[in-house]
């Protein structure tokens, strides 16, 4: 038998070799995303701990705790430098005053901004040798003075740098101008995957991110032959116990790749579901292609029944053929997935956002993976055509023919009960959660689990849905004439192969198409919701919430020509009330009525002061609040309640926030006392333009740390995140495009050749070799449009009822459907169906009358 299955391998070679490359898709993108996930891992964990080879222990400061005095850096000092330089096995001792600094490029906009936490900045400590080993300098000489700076290589790269240039950075406040006059090289993972450095002289260092003669970290170096367990013992036993620890630099390494692993492991998700769409969709092109092929060797099947083989041995031998195509498609596919493991980290890595570069690494798992996969998926989808096998009768070996399958009506009305039973589950499921109006996990999870068996369903019930579509659309091929009416009844002739082919076509017309209408829907409300609420023509923020604007600036924004009104918003607080934590805004009573759309319920901000708030309407419904109620509450870090009047609430506002408050009051209590968070600014005539843009950037001095967006800007940034729900949309497109033409090939291909005798009589007949092509490529049209319409209407109710969860957590939600991108995937869908007919239309037009009476 294995010598039987090794036979019909190579004598259907050119459909099985289809079922391979359907097969390899899936097995590419799992092993590829396997590989370049372990490799990256390899990569960070390599750069890391070359970052910290040469560091035995880290000296760090301890947290303070609550209620003392914020002094994190107070112990460690030259005097504790010198101690520690002393301990036995200690080689050197090397301080340390490390921060953050943002700089703006050459083209004046601001460097990598979108990666704060690796803009790194810090202190150039040279040794005893006069250079620092952590910063090897290549160009250039250390900084000297507060005026001069030193960047890393790929810092220097990407913005354009070069010696003797002046640099325009900030850290946390006013801009500052430095003169480079060094680059050096590093190996901290958190630079190389994207992020920038700059190096200051000690002291400037310690001004910006310690204090005076204070330091962040203190990095220790073993002297040869020192076991490092021992050096931490003795470090600490010489550190305030409350003031500072120790921690191993082998610990720092591997906290530092875990930490950016975590960060990019996102990139991961991709792959992995274009892997698993792609499986699914090609195990029914699997199904229908061990299926035809059984149908078509029933006869040589039954010969064998005839001659002694017992089931299970029929079974085996399509099962053995299952294996050898699962294996040759796992083999093809670890291949393709080295491939695409190789140029994932190009195609991920932007200017902003570098992957690290090194070695592939070829673990176990993804060899595991791929024969799993592969094998297994193959196999499986072989498993019920190989049932079907074997219950082929030694009779059948006297048919002169083979017939096509026709379903009982028991199967049938099986087939039907539990395709409605799982069809009012899955839609039932979905309807319920539209009354939920809450995105939480559990409810997606369940979301996504209703429109799994939305899924099933379909494609349960193709088979007793197919003669009615397929009839209905008939009415359109039937304007072809004879050719229209043939296509028609071969597509029906089979309605179980015909659903089974359309199936792979359906499944990803439904995810499209519900993935087009619910980005297209999101998108116009984060449209509608951004801009909501906002009357200033200009928003100037601070890029991440720990820095701040200057306050000083608002008077020089307010100063620009072109502007009518500058309001400055203090927002980097919190405001806890009962078990609940809010934000509040502090705003000016005055000038803020001119930048936001505020709707007041009751009340207005007329009183709004020092112990008097406004809140919206959601927080006074879910704080029992009204106007002129009396709450006691915490605004900030102040560990003291007090007492606050509501003097207003307002309808909710993405703009205001949950509570607004006095300016004053929140600035005392921010993350820094007195600073502003946004300058909400109107323009005298409403009208933007570059220029006022350019103007508006010069008064706030140019800082990286600020960025100046008008409403567009706001709706763009917002709408942003839909760029990987399109990217995913046209990735499934493309995949269920290409399995989908593999199945259609493979179906008509098995089709023309069970209709040899049919064609040769067709021709003989007198149509020629244009009717018989037309004659399939309707039939492939045909079938297209049967998975299009279904995929469709399942997509289309998927989105209704998922876009009900979306709108409890964007209340401008609302169903908007992309009727251009629906209508390109219908076109794209029969396109699909037409060329995939190329290739046996062709073959069927060759086919000579004469070959009618050989098959005879």
């Amino acid at each position: 038998m294995l010598r039987t299955a090794l036979r019909n391998v190579l004598a259907y070679k050119a459909r099985l070799a289809m079922t391979v490359l359907a097969v390899c898709l899936g097995v590419a993108f799992v092993c590829g995303t396997l590989v370049f996930a372990e490799s990256s891992a390899a990569a960070y964990r390599a750069a890391a701990s070359k970052n910290f080879a040469d560091i035995a222990v880290t000296v760090t400061p301890k947290d303070s705790p609550p209620g003392a005095a914020d002094d994190k850096t107070g112990a460690l000092d030259d005097a504790l430098v010198r101690k520690l330089a002393g301990i036995p096995g200690v080689a050197a001792a090397r301080p340390a005053a490390d921060g953050s600094a943002t700089l703006n490029g050459a083209d004046g906009a601001p460097l990598r901004a979108g990666k704060a936490w690796a803009n790194l900045a810090g202190a150039y400590v040279p040794g005893e040798d006069g250079k620092d080993s952590r910063h090897p300098l290549v160009k250039g000489h250390a900084p000297r003075n507060g005026d001069e700076v030193a960047v890393d290589s790929g810092t220097a790269a990407a913005g354009g740098f070069g010696i003797g240039d002046t640099l325009t950075l900030a850290t946390d406040g006013p801009v500052m101008k430095k003169r480079l006059v060094g680059i050096v090289t590093t190996q901290d993972t958190r630079v190389t995957a994207g992020g920038t450095l700059v190096l200051f002289d000690k002291v400037t260092a310690q001004q910006l991110f310690a204090s005076p003669g204070r330091y962040t970290s203190i990095d220790l170096s073993a002297a040869p032959g020192t076991d490092r367990f021992t050096l931490s013992e003795r470090v600490t036993s010489v550190l305030p116990a409350d003031r500072a620890e120790a921690v191993s630099g082998a610990a720092q390494a591997a906290q530092q790749a875990t930490y950016l692993d975590t960060l990019t492991r996102g990139y991961q998700k991709m792959p992995m579901i274009f892997a698993g769409v792609s499986l699914f969709i090609g195990s029914f092109l699997i199904v229908n292609t061990f299926t035809m092929l059984v149908s078509r060797r029933t006869r040589e099947i039954a010969l064998l029944r005839a001659i002694g083989s017992s089931r299970r041995q029929v079974v085996r031998s399509i099962l053995w053929e299952a294996f050898l195509v699962g294996l040759a498609a796992s083999a093809a596919g670890f291949l393709l997935g080295l491939g695409i493991a190789s140029v994932l980290p190009d195609i991920l890595s932007t200017s902003q956002d570098a992957l690290p570069r090194g070695p592939l690494v070829i673990g176990p798992l993804p060899v595991v993976a791929a024969l799993g996969v592969g094998v297994g998926v193959t196999v499986l989808a072989a498993w019920l055509p190989s049932r079907k096998a074997a219950k082929v009768a030694p009779l059948e070996a006297l048919r002169s023919a083979e017939q096509p399958p026709t379903a009982t009506a028991t199967a049938s009305r099986v087939r039907g009960a539990v395709g409605l039973a799982l069809l009012a589950v899955g839609a039932g499921l979905l309807v319920s959660l539209m009354g939920a109006k809450d995105a939480s996990v559990e409810n997606l999870q369940n979301a996504m689990f209703g429109c799994a068996l939305l899924v099933v369903a379909m494609i349960v019930l193709a088979p007793l849905l197919a003669a009615p579509v397929i009839r209905l659309s008939g009415r359109l091929t039937g304007r072809f004439g004879i050719t229209g009416h043939l296509a028609r009844e071969n597509a029906l002739r089979d309605p179980r192969r015909t659903a089974a082919t359309a199936s792979a076509l359906m499944i990803s017309t439904a995810l499209v198409s519900g993935l087009a209408v619910i980005g297209n829907s999101s998108g116009q409300a984060l449209d509608r919701q951004a801009a909501a609420g906002l009357g200033a023509d200009y928003v100037i923020s601070s890029r991440t919430t720990m820095t701040s604007i200057d306050p000083a600036a608002e008077k020089r924004v307010a100063g620009t020509p072109g502007v009518k009104t500058a309001a400055a918003v203090a927002d980097s607080v919190v405001f806890t009330v009962g078990g609940g934590v809010q934000g509040i805004a502090g705003v000016d009573p005055g000038t803020v009525h001119a930048v936001m759309k505020l709707d007041f319920l009751s009340g207005s901000l007329e009183d709004l002061g020092p112990g008097r708030i406004a809140v919206s309407g959601t927080t006074a419904r879910e704080q029992h609040l009204s106007t002129g109620s009396r709450l006691v509450a915490r605004i900030g870090r102040s560990q003291e309640l007090e007492q606050y009047t509501v003097v207003g609430v307002y309808e909710d506002n993405p703009t205001a926030g949950e509570v607004l408050g006095d300016r004053t009051e929140v600035q005392q209590h921010g993350f820094k006392t007195g600073t502003i968070q946004r300058i909400l600014v109107r323009t005298d005539s409403g009208a933007v333009s570059a220029a006022t843009k350019a103007r508006l950037r010069t008064a706030v001095g140019n800082s990286p740390l600020v960025q100046v967006k008008d409403r567009k800007e706001l709706v763009q940034e917002a709408a942003g995140s839909l760029g990987n729900l399109l990217t995913l949309m046209y990735g499934l497109l493309a995949i269920g495009a290409v399995i989908s033409a593999l199945g259609i090939v493979n179906t008509l291909a098995m089709s023309v050749s069970e209709r040899t005798r049919e064609i040769g009589v067709l021709r003989a007949m007198g149509m020629d070799r244009s009717g018989i092509r037309r004659t399939i490529r309707l039939e492939s049209v045909t079938v297209a449009a049967f998975g299009t319409l279904l995929g469709l209407a399942g997509g289309l109710f998927g989105a209704w009822t998922v876009g009900a969860l979306a709108n409890g957590a964007m209340t401008q939600y609302s169903l908007a459907l992309p009727w251009g991108t629906l209508l390109l995937v219908c076109l794209l869908s029969l396109t699909i169906g037409a060329i995939a007919a190329a290739v046996p239309a062709r073959r069927a037009a060759a086919l000579s009358p004469l070959e009618a009476v050989a098959e005879m």
